[in-house]
């Protein structure tokens, strides 16, 4: 048992820029409502009485929070007024994660985060600061047993188990910048600078906007579309940027109970573990402009995870990955799956209209109201409903299934993307069949199978199956239920 350890005094830092992180934007409205007024000075007051009470508070923080680690558990004291201890046992742990941001690599630290198999993030843990070895000790101790083998007792086989050779792939820098150039963080941003840009009026001042306004429409076309690709060409890059900044040597390994994730460098730097018995799915997702490409993103669905945290509903194994490889990279990191498409099942051709009534109805009802009421207008509604129409159409040639042995391949078009998952038998929760009166007529029903995620779960659907491929799947499901 060691000694009740307080974190780096580093950690007072991180709380302080979390604890700014928290009350800005509600500050933010006073700020905005002190623009071009005399109420400077009280916002200038208040903001230094609330800096100097979160830095106090901060300080406090670290010097009532210490940790402990023992045999088998970890506990963790913290709280100012109220004392909160709380103990979590090796055996409930699922992932320890290390991370680095900037000022973690700076000062030599690393920030630990102790994952449960529960749902609640407040029974994890999360150590903001403490060093590289400390934090590879925690990562150690507690998430594998002890070895009661002496050094000079080392056996023939465990030099062997040691000089295993497992399975990894590592992203390549000109693959992050392909996936920076067809990722969505492009979109992201020009949507911020849009919005940033629209606020300018109320920041600057009127005679420096207004003069600047009139020196750009003065200017000839050519000048304006040289000026909006630039900064086209500047945004793009920023998204291409962003990209290798978080998955800069994005490595993936497989061991033999879990997936050994790190990634980053350039500024911050992750760890991460994914338990293989915690993984529900494998998912091959292509966005509209990856598809025509040939590549895809892989992820995992994992069961349970943190409530009330900024996480994605599902986990990256890997940035971008050409199609063609994908069937490779999945027999080598996750042989227990297997991905083909050759055989899968497709939508019977009868099930056209429902997909094109579901996505064409409301702007067909929307033309025929302009059409009414603005008939000059009415070609732009209906052009819409043309689009909608034709993307009814592409998920219905998407749509399909494939069952192989224990596992369910579902493939759909979610979005704008096309999405493939990859089920075990024994991952599925529940399965249903539904039919409404026109699907019993023409023999089609609707497939609903769920499966556990983070926070509450995640259902994959195919619509307007035949009935035959239906009962064919619950049969599947129902006679290994209890196996």
């Amino acid at each position: 048992m060691s000694e009740p350890k307080r974190l780096h005094p580093a950690a007072m830092i991180f709380n302080t820029i979390q604890a700014i992180r928290q009350t800005i934007f509600g500050f933010l409205p006073l700020v905005i409502l002190a623009v071009g007024n005399d109420m400077w000075i009280y916002v200038i007051i208040g903001a230094s009485v609330l800096a100097a009470l979160i830095i106090i508070f901060s300080i406090l923080s670290w010097f009532r929070y210490t940790y402990q680690l023992q045999e088998d558990q970890i506990r963790i004291h913290q709280g100012i007024l109220i004392r909160k201890k709380r103990t979590i046992s090796k055996h409930r742990i699922q992932s320890i994660d290390l991370s680095q941001n900037l000022i973690h690599r700076i000062l030599g630290l690393t920030k630990v985060q102790i994952e449960t198999a529960g749902s609640d993030h407040r029974i994890d843990a999360a150590l903001s600061a403490v060093t590289m070895a400390e934090g590879k000790k925690l990562h150690d101790q507690l998430k594998y047993k002890k070895q009661v083998v002496q050094e000079e007792e080392v056996t023939e086989t465990t030099v062997e188990a040691e000089a295993v050779d497992y399975p990894q792939k590592k992203i390549t820098p000109k693959a992050l910048v392909i996936a920076g150039s067809t990722s969505g963080s492009f979109g992201i941003i020009l949507g911020l600078f849009g919005l940033g840009f629209s606020e300018l009026e109320s920041v600057i001042p009127d005679r420096f906007y207004n003069n600047v306004s009139e020196w750009m429409f003065s200017q000839a076309m050519q000048v304006l579309i040289i000026f909006a690709i630039i900064i086209f060409i500047i945004l793009w890059a920023l998204g291409i940027l962003t990209t290798l900044i978080q998955y800069w040597n994005f490595t993936i390994t497989r061991y033999d109970k879990e997936l050994f994730i790190t990634r980053g460098g350039l500024i911050e730097k992750k760890q991460s573990t994914i338990p293989l018995k915690r993984i529900q799915a494998v998912g091959i997702k292509e966005t509209l402009i990856r598809q025509p490409l040939g590549f895809a993103t892989l992820y995992v669905e994992i069961a349970s995870g943190e409530i009330g945290q900024n996480q994605d509903m599902h986990t990256l194994i890997f940035p971008l990955i050409r199609k063609s490889q994908v069937a490779a990279f999945i027999q080598e990191l996750l042989p227990e799956y297997h991905y083909q498409t050759e055989g899968m099942i497709s939508l019977p051709k009868k099930s056209i209209p429902y997909y094109l009534f579901r996505l064409g109805i409301l702007p067909f009802i929307a033309t025929i109201v302009i059409a009414i009421l603005f008939f000059e207008f009415a070609w732009i509604p209906l052009m819409v409903t043309g689009l909608a129409c034709l993307y009814g159409y592409f998920q219905f040639q998407t749509t399909g299934y494939l069952l192989q042995d224990q596992q369910l391949m579902i493939q759909s078009r979610g979005g704008i993307s096309k999405d493939t998952a990859l089920v075990h038998h024994k991952r599925l929760q529940s399965l249903k069949k539904k039919q409404h009166i026109l699907h019993r007529k023409q023999e089609l029903a609707t497939l609903d199978t769920a499966i556990l995620n983070k926070f509450v779960g995640r259902h994959l659907v195919v619509r307007e199956l035949k009935v035959e491929d239906v009962d064919k799947i619950a049969d599947w499901y129902s006679y290994r239920i209890n196996s």
